[in-house]
């Protein structure tokens, strides 16, 4: 893609300036122009000032480290999958909520508590949250979620918007968007969302959203076995509070597919090592994965009887194992139980083993500074509840020129100077 930040920019000036327009002010032809607005060919660095010239934009070499471009809340926080993409695209977290005590443990020892962070969103008044740019929020989804519902419907417990505990925190997202009309919002949610309660749940939300806030809403099911080697398929919805040129097509994907044996420990003597992890995970003397990583026999022979047992009653339960060139299945929050959606072949004469979480970790693409502070069991759980964080920095990406397109037309409105 060449420099993301003069892609960015080039797309924002495309949205005030024809083609031909653009190319003249440029120096440049059509055709190269059109080469590099469809990434066919890399958008040079040096073309940045010539764009931040043509749109107004002071210079500001050191914008990138020091200033902002705009500031978001993180609600339904976890630990901070959605806030990675949104930071490396200059954005600046300005507030955080989140319940559950052992994410925010992991969430603090990554991201610092250098502003407000809460617990329960649901008493919190909004107009006490600070003013924002963008609201993310991957708000629970086990009300919605095929396990959710069959899980709550076996104990003839409520489901979606009937579940008071969680369906309706939606609502609350609702009611701090109508409060503070952020510039932009992204939610996050299982593909389930769509098709639960006949439509019925995805058609209230779609209207609250467009109908009652006023926003321009999209939405796309996106996998992220396109950025990872995990088959998890997610919907994302976007809102702009002003009419935009938004389109999915601008996403980019990498070129090459990756695969398991990508984020696998490497026993070949090239592992890096990490101090903040030492040798929990992997043994750097031994250069292999800590044995009880393994399953035990007895495990591992209860998974293959529960397989088989399925197997002949004509049902697809069973374990999964995944081989280095090979895409997994979905990681849950049960994987600390027994591992069984994601087995690590190890050999024929060898039991299988569990992912350890460092590899959970980059199995959603997280990087290896992220610490992880947290006991295996709630590493599990926390990485099984995230988000495939690469899928969020390109969403951030494709929606920044937006963002400084609403940023720009407000302060012209203002006469403030930008701050890029």
């Amino acid at each position: 893609m060449g420099s993301v930040r003069s892609f960015d920019l080039l797309k924002l000036a495309r949205q005030r300036f024809t083609q031909k327009e653009l190319a003249s002010k440029l120096g440049k032809n059509i055709k190269t122009l059109g080469r590099w607005e469809r990434g066919e060919t890399p958008c040079p660095v040096m073309l940045e000032p010539a764009l931040r010239n043509i749109l107004g934009m002071p210079e500001s070499p050191q914008n990138h480290s020091n200033m902002p471009a705009f500031k978001f809340i993180d609600l339904f926080a976890g630990i901070g999958g959605i806030r990675l993409g949104f930071e490396k695209n200059h954005g600046e977290c300005v507030f955080t909520s989140e319940w559950n005590d052992f994410s925010k443990k992991t969430y603090i020892e990554n991201y610092g508590d250098q502003h407000p962070f809460i617990g329960d969103i649901v008493p919190f008044p909004a107009e006490e949250i600070p003013d924002h740019d963008v609201l993310l929020g991957g708000f629970p989804c086990q009300p919605f979620s095929i396990a959710g519902v069959s899980k709550k419907n076996s104990l003839g417990r409520p489901h979606g918007f009937e579940c008071t505990t969680q369906g309706t925190l939606f609502f609350d997202v609702a009611r701090i968007i109508a409060k503070k009309r952020p510039k932009a919002f992204l939610l996050e949610n299982v593909k389930n969302l769509i098709s639960h309660d006949k439509g019925n749940t995805f058609k209230v939300i779609l209207e609250t959203l467009r109908d009652e806030l006023g926003y321009h809403v999209y939405y796309k099911v996106i996998d992220g076995q396109h950025f990872t080697p995990q088959h998890r398929e997610r919907i994302v919805i976007i809102g702009f509070r002003e009419k935009v040129n938004f389109s999915w097509e601008d996403m980019c994907f990498p070129e090459v597919k990756p695969v398991l044996g990508d984020i696998l420990h490497k026993t070949d003597g090239t592992e890096p090592y990490l101090e903040w992890d030492d040798n929990r995970f992997f043994d750097h003397h031994g250069k292999n994965v800590q044995s009880k990583y393994t399953l035990t026999p007895n495990l591992w022979t209860y998974l293959q009887n529960y397989a088989e047992k399925h197997r002949a009653a004509g049902n697809g339960f069973g374990f999964g194992m995944a081989y280095p060139d090979s895409v997994t299945r979905t990681l849950s929050a049960r994987y600390y139980k027994d591992g069984s959606e994601i087995l690590v072949y190890q050999g024929e004469n060898k039991r299988p083993r569990r992912l350890t979480p460092r590899e959970c970790a980059r199995l959603m693409g997280f990087p290896d500074t992220f610490r992880i502070p947290v006991s295996d069991t709630q590493a599990y759980r926390q990485f099984g509840n995230s988000v495939v964080a690469p899928v969020f920095n390109e969403i951030a990406r494709i929606m920044l020129p937006h963002i400084l397109t609403m940023q720009n037309e407000e302060m012209k409105l203002k006469q403030i100077p930008l701050p890029i």
